[in-house]
């Protein structure tokens, strides 16, 4: 993992949503790389700089501290979730970070996650398969394209979970 960022999506307690008035309130950071071994096409995609990174990047150890951190800060007295599109892959580099280099482990715990690909195949009735953020509705859709830069791909997961989050699961969009 060489970059990550988080963006804070919402309140929920148990009964009342809060959507957010922007989704400005966000950490990003580039990591140096722990290891030699990487996909030069996964780099070609992210357009990240490996031997930038390599002398610039941030140490995980800071990195993941620092966003854990944050993260409990923003959640106050509430247990934060994290949110991800599809969860599984994102779930598994982050999870991994935290409790491999935070000093206070994963903010999340072990399980405090939700995927939103299952939400919207449970909420459009089509199996998860079939649940692709190609097949989001328009109106769930995000404002802006997929760059694959980690910060803006986490304001639009922010923005695809409020949309799921609010919507009735009718083709009309949210409630």
């Amino acid at each position: 993992m060489l970059s990550f960022a988080l963006v804070f999506a919402g309140l929920y307690d148990g009964q009342t949503f809060i959507k957010p008035k922007s989704y400005k309130c966000s950490l990003y950071r580039e990591l140096k790389p722990i290891s030699n071994e990487y996909q030069p096409a996964a780099l070609r995609v992210n357009g990240l700089d490996r031997e930038r990174l390599i002398r610039e990047g941030e140490k995980p150890e800071s990195a993941m501290t620092e966003a854990s951190l944050w993260i409990n800060e923003l959640a106050g007295s509430g247990r934060p979730v994290l949110v991800a599109y599809p969860l599984s892959f994102d779930w598994a580099f982050l999870y991994w970070y935290f409790t491999r280099f935070s000093a206070t482990g994963s903010p999340f715990n072990h399980s405090r996650c939700f995927d939103l690909k299952t939400a919207f195949a449970v909420k459009a009735h089509i199996p998860i398969s079939d649940a692709g953020r190609s097949k989001l509705i328009p109106s769930l859709r995000p404002n802006g394209s997929h760059t694959h830069n980690a910060l803006d791909d986490a304001v639009e997961q922010a923005e695809i979970f409020a949309n799921i989050f609010e919507w009735n699961g009718q083709n009309g969009g949210p409630a």
